[in-house]
């Protein structure tokens, strides 16, 4: 077996991992780590191994990676070929799999269809009030308000906008081209439109303002529903309505599994299974293959296989972020590249 061959515990000679990027896998890469580090802290000594993490953005995630600011860039946007080309020797290792939300604040609707045509033309400011024929039609008998709609995206280099354009434009790609998806996008021009850092800025600034319209990440979903938040039913390829759920997310995934390549660079958006949900991703570690130091990079192949053997464990770690855990194959998949992480 692949992971038999990496190390199971961190490195003798004390080091420390940085990690930051993704405000999607932020709250469940802090649960990993502490765990991490508690598993292998003996009482009342110091951890051997000290990883700190920061929720900055995917893109940030990413380049501070490929530029050895940090030691894992944590993104849900796997590596663009100019990524690749750019900074030769990354990796971009599946450590579990997300999905994303739509949410609104549209008082009284407690439930809303969506598609990737009605996004589009909501984010590019041709749909303007919740009561447009478009959505009405989507809702049959559904009370939509003359309300205005407000739309909210990332202000900050993001893989939740790489995942929502990338289904904006898989649905329909007339009206949203695949020139302007990325983890940084040209928005439109939308009167009222507002820019939000991080998913809590999504949260909070979707429900500072009525009419609201918002993507964001699984892992928030409590944070959404504490704020009141609606989350919308997402027409998939199949011209069905759903949720993301851990069945519709993981059908989702299903779909993809065995076409995952080696290197694990593989969309997943807008997938074949007729009960999943269209907007689900693997959450990645963007790692250079040399570390700084021997030390370092068994303590770097060490955590990451935790996180995909261990750290896959449901109930203790991914349900509390809506996350399902990696197949097996993936698994293996995973440990594959991390076993090429050196000095």
């Amino acid at each position: 077996m692949l992971g038999a061959a990496l190390p199971s515990a961190p490195a003798k000679t004390p080091e420390s991992i940085t990690e930051t990027g993704s405000t999607l896998l932020f709250p469940l890469f802090g649960t990993w780590s502490t765990a991490y580090q508690k598993l292998y802290t003996p009482t009342g000594g110091t951890p051997p191994v000290t990883i700190t993490t920061g929720g900055t953005g995917s893109g940030t995630g990413i380049t501070d990676a490929s530029t050895g600011t940090v030691n894992i860039g944590a993104s849900d946007a796997y590596l663009s070929s100019a990524d690749v080309s750019k900074y030769p020797g990354l990796l971009n290792i599946a450590l579990a799999i997300s999905a994303q939300q739509i949410n609104y604040y549209v008082p009284g609707v407690k439930k809303l269809n969506l598609d990737g045509t009605v996004l589009a033309q909501i984010y590019t400011g041709k749909i303007t009030t919740w009561n447009n024929p478009a959505i009405k039609a989507l809702n049959p008998g559904v009370p939509l308000p003359n309300l205005k709609i407000i739309t909210l995206h990332r202000a900050d280099s993001s893989g939740d906008t790489f995942l929502f354009t990338s289904f904006l434009n898989a649905q329909d790609p007339s009206a949203w081209p695949s020139s302007n998806v990325n983890t940084t996008v040209s928005w439109p021009s939308v009167p009222g439109s507002l820019a939000e850092t991080g998913n809590s800025g999504m949260v909070a600034g979707c429900a500072a303002n009525k009419g609201c319209i918002a993507y964001i990440g699984i892992s928030y979903l409590q944070k959404t529903q504490a704020a009141g938040l609606g989350e919308a039913y997402l027409k998939n390829a199949s011209g069905k309505y759903e949720l993301p759920t851990p069945a519709t997310i993981s059908a989702a995934a299903a779909a993809f599994t065995a076409k995952t390549p080696a290197n694990e660079t593989i969309s997943m958006i807008n997938g074949p299974a007729p009960g999943g949900y269209p907007i689900v991703n693997y959450e990645y570690a963007i790692v250079k293959t040399s570390q700084s130091n021997a030390a370092q990079a068994e303590d770097m192949r060490a955590f990451l296989h935790w996180i995909v053997t261990a750290g896959q464990n449901a109930t203790t770690y991914l349900d509390t972020v809506n996350f399902v855990p990696l197949p097996a194959s993936v698994v293996a998949q995973s440990d594959a590249q991390i076993a090429k992480i050196g000095s």
